[in-house]
């Protein structure tokens, strides 16, 4: 059987009916995995539509998740889907350029807490300018309401426990 025929059309996302849990499966994992791709294309569309070139889409989204917080990059890692060493690489050039701070821990020194600049707070609110921009319209547009969505993340957030599980475990 081929990939099309067990996945359903790879434009839409549909599986066709009666079609195993293991192709159904195996969809979600692509569209997880293509969404987060489309995120970063989304930002970057928006970014270069108003002419910011300083930061790439996975930085803007690194500034985004650490908002207001004063957090260690380990803990960045635990709240996103970031690599290590992408997260190290991309948060040296944040400090480099400016948009975020980083301070040695008081009562660690091996640990370093990082914040935003204002520059970084203005990155961070550009992004989520976008995201409002996108809700405003999305219901109408895409057809997602709040009761959707509430579905959509228990089942994700259900999906991500397993996996951790499955890491911790050893299952």
């Amino acid at each position: 059987m081929s990939m099309i025929s067990v996945v359903g059309d790879k434009h839409d996302g549909n599986v066709a009916p009666g079609v195993t849990i293991k192709a159904k499966y195996l969809q979600s994992l692509t569209l997880i995995e293509r969404l987060h791709r489309r995120l970063l294309d989304v930002i970057k569309d928006d970014f270069d539509r108003s002419g910011e070139k300083e930061v790439n889409p996975v930085q803007a989204l690194l500034l985004f998740n650490i908002a207001d917080a004063e957090l260690t990059a380990s803990e960045l890692k635990t709240r996103g889907h970031y690599q290590g060493s992408n997260v190290s690489y991309n948060l040296k050039k944040l400090v480099e350029m400016g948009f975020v701070n980083h301070e040695r821990s008081i009562a660690d020194k091996r640990s370093v807490r990082i914040s935003l600049t204002e520059k970084g707070e203005n990155i961070r609110a550009r992004v989520d300018a976008l995201y409002n921009r996108q809700l405003s319209a999305i219901e109408q547009v895409v057809g997602l309401n709040n009761d959707e969505f509430e579905k959509l993340n228990r089942s994700l957030a259900r999906l991500e426990r397993y996996w951790t599980d499955q890491i911790l475990y050893r299952l």
